[in-house]
């Protein structure tokens, strides 16, 4: 078993803190934000308990989401667009540069 992720090292914050940049209606992927860690994206995000960091505004490269229907429900809110069970990236894709933000 793995040590959980702490959300607090510098590396976490960081991160956490490009997640906070996307804005309402957008989406990025976990390779934007960690380009050579992706699934370090997700297991920061998976460990924070922040309510404030817009978790659902990242999703899989193909615009499939991690978290399901409820992921789906709060960007829905948002006014994210889909098609069919995916985000539609070529319109909501987060066009910030949340690698170096």
């Amino acid at each position: 078993m793995r040590a959980p992720i702490d959300t607090s090292t510098p590396r976490a914050r960081e991160l956490l803190q490009r997640v906070r940049s996307i804005a309402p209606g957008r989406v990025t992927t976990y390779a934007d934000l960690s380009p050579t860690a992706p699934r370090y994206a997700g297991a920061v995000l998976a460990a924070c308990e922040d309510a404030d960091v817009p978790w659902q505004r990242v999703v899989r490269a193909d615009g499939s989401l991690a978290k399901g229907e409820r992921q789906r429900a709060r960007l829905e809110a948002e006014a994210v667009p889909f098609r069919g069970d995916r985000v539609d990236m070529r319109v909501a894709r987060w066009a910030g540069d949340v690698a170096s933000a």
